[in-house]
Parts: structure tokens; C-alpha cells; sequence
């Protein structure tokens, strides 16, 4: 990792078991990340999606890397019709009846630093919403 990776870790009042469904079952995950059309955690699995502010949304182009059931999964992160490549990788470690989850994403200074919305701050502001807010509480309501 480098300055440029983003790194962020929480923990949830919840069992692996439970965060890991919420971080790869696509139904769970559109009540707290993006409405996937498709999601399984298998690697070589390539999902895409439309996320950004109204009127600027980018298609992200995403393929799985790396899954090690309840423990980790990895997956590129990039958008289409630009340059750079990224890995998003979640990781779980049970902390008795808690669970810490480290997000780790790596490679943002892949893209062009032309862009503000590829900024790693943006990266820091979306990653800290989704994990620290949206994730927090959609596991207060499933746990």
C-alpha cells in the first residue's frame, strides 16, 4: 500500500458470518452499497454499476480478484472510459461477538489526477459514508 490507498476499518455488533453476507449477497447489498443487477463472490465474477452525483455518473467496471469465504474478498474498481485500474478488498476478522471490517482501496493514484471526482479525497468522503454510515446502521437493523 501506499499514500494514495485509502484505508478504513470499523467495527460492527454483528458476527463474520452476518457482514460477510452483507458485503457479497446482492440483495442485502442494495440496502447499503449500490443495486448490483448482478453479485456472486467468486473470483473472475464481473459486475458493473452507475454511481456518481446527478448528472455525472460513471460506469464502474468491477471484477472479482480474490474471495476467502468469511474472511476476504477483493475486486478491481475502475470506470469506464478512463484510464487507471483499482482493487477494493474488504476484510473481516471476528473480534468475539464483533466483527472488525478493514476496506483497504488501493491504486487511486491510477487515476487521472485531471478529474476531482477521482480524487482520494472523494474516495475518503464516499468510503466513510458507505462503510462508517450506510453499512453501520443497515447491520444495527439485521443483527
Amino acid at each position: 500500500m501506499n499514500e494514495k490507498s485509502f484505508i478504513i476499518e470499523r467495527i460492527f455488533s454483528a458476527p463474520v458470518a452476518t457482514v460477510w453476507k452483507a458485503i457479497t449477497n446482492k440483495e442485502e447489498m442494495k440496502h447499503w452499497y449500490f443495486d448490483l443487477a448482478e453479485f456472486k463472490a467468486e473470483p473472475g465474477f464481473e459486475f458493473q454499476f452507475r454511481a456518481g452525483e446527478e448528472g455525472k455518473e460513471y460506469l464502474h467496471r468491477c471484477k472479482i480478484t480474490e474471495v476467502i469465504n468469511e474472511r476476504k474478498i477483493t475486486y478491481s474498481w475502475r470506470y469506464d472510459g478512463y484510464a487507471g485500474n483499482s482493487l477494493v478488498t474488504f476484510e473481516l476478522f471476528p473480534e468475539g461477538d464483533k466483527t472488525k471490517l478493514k476496506l483497504t482501496h488501493a491504486g487511486l493514484e491510477t487515476f487521472p489526477a485531471s478529474n476531482p471526482d477521482l480524487a482520494k479525497e472523494r474516495f475518503a468522503e464516499g468510503w466513510n459514508h458507505i462503510i462508517g454510515i450506510s453499512l453501520k446502521e443497515y447491520l444495527r437493523k439485521v443483527s
